[in-house]
């Protein structure tokens, strides 16, 4: 068998392509480094801080913060014809602990607490405040509360007439008194929780003014505001004041009986009456007992007559007794001016 020739030509390169002598990689140098630190020193130190600034803002938010939020309450589904007739908080003061950045991511309006009141009835009522009332973000925590609980007096609606009762401030003039005073309508009606209208019995009017009134006044006169919760559904009423004199007895003893219009002589037995008069007291203090008695003597012959006395009494003043009731008469034959 014949051996196989061995071809001892060394092998060319596909396309006589040329060779590619890559150089051994050398070390940089100190010098190298420090020169290529120097060509970007600016943008660098400006990375620098960038970075320690952002590094700082991002530590910081994790760090734990207190901040406290006033977060609205709403009172929810109260049956019609109730009320809440104490004072009772519109907010909750809320703490809240957790990173910075989530803080303040929170909106109190979103934290509303609402209370349910479809249930309740005539009484009083607690409902109690938890961290659980209120979803804040993962990571947070309420710490407090303020309050911690909410306290609900709730009542019932009604209505009821009471009378109205007029209020008169100052003093007629002397001598005068209010004979009577009414208003118009005599009752109103209130509205309000039924505890607090109950306690009420009538309605007082605002001050009417009298100062020395000497006659009768008509007019319009407000309500006085009610306590609590309690409404009028009238504002005003007509007032009627009667003011007038005011009147006595008063007694005048021993007044001279006169004689009128007589043609004789002549003269009375007794001569003197006592009288009570009834009437205006200014009227009976400035009246002059002098000439208010006495008998008519015209045309009247000479005799013996038993006749009444007569009065002369100014309007308002009458005669409640007189003592003695009769006077004897007694006329003469002398003529007046005769000798």
């Amino acid at each position: 068998m014949a051996t196989p020739a061995i071809n001892h030509s060394v092998p060319r390169h596909e396309h006589n392509a040329p060779i590619l002598i890559v150089p051994p990689p050398q070390r940089p140098s100190l010098l190298g480094w420090l020169r290529h630190l120097r060509r970007n020193a600016g943008l660098r130190a400006i990375a620098i801080a960038i970075a320690v600034v952002l590094w700082i803002f991002v530590n910081a938010g994790q760090h734990g913060s207190l901040e406290t939020f006033m977060v609205p309450i709403l009172y929810r589904g109260l049956p019609p014809g109730f009320l809440i007739t104490n004072q009772h908080p519109d907010n909750v003061h809320v703490q809240i602990s957790g990173p910075r950045t989530l803080l303040s991511l929170i909106d109190p309006a979103r934290l509303s607490l609402k209370i349910d009141l479809t249930n309740a009835g005539i009484g009083q009522m607690q409902f109690g405040i938890t961290p659980e009332s209120f979803a804040v973000p993962r990571g947070t925590d309420v710490t407090s509360l303020t309050p911690s609980q909410v306290t609900l007096d709730v009542d019932r609606i009604v209505e009821r007439n009471v009378p109205v009762k007029l209020t008169l401030s100052g003093a007629v003039a002397t001598g005068y008194e209010v004979k009577g005073a009414s208003v118009t309508p005599a009752t109103v009606t209130i509205k309000g929780p039924s505890k607090d209208v109950a306690r009420i019995d009538a309605v007082a009017t605002e001050p009417l003014a009298i100062d020395k009134a000497t006659a009768d006044d008509v007019g319009t006169v407000d309500l006085a505001a009610l306590p609590g919760m309690v409404r009028l559904e009238t504002e005003a009423v007509t007032a009627n004041v009667s003011v007038g004199p005011i009147l006595v007895e008063k007694q005048f003893r021993l007044i001279q009986v006169m004689i009128r219009n007589s043609a004789y002589r002549s003269r009375i037995v007794p001569s003197r009456v006592s009288l009570t008069l009834h009437g205006p007291v200014l009227t009976l203090a400035k009246l002059d007992p002098k000439g208010i008695a006495y008998v008519d003597a015209d045309s009247v012959p000479p005799g013996f007559y038993d006749l009444p006395v007569q009065l002369n009494l100014p309007d308002g003043v009458e005669l409640v007794k007189q003592t003695p009731e009769q006077v004897r008469l007694i006329v003469y034959h002398q003529k007046l001016g005769a000798n």
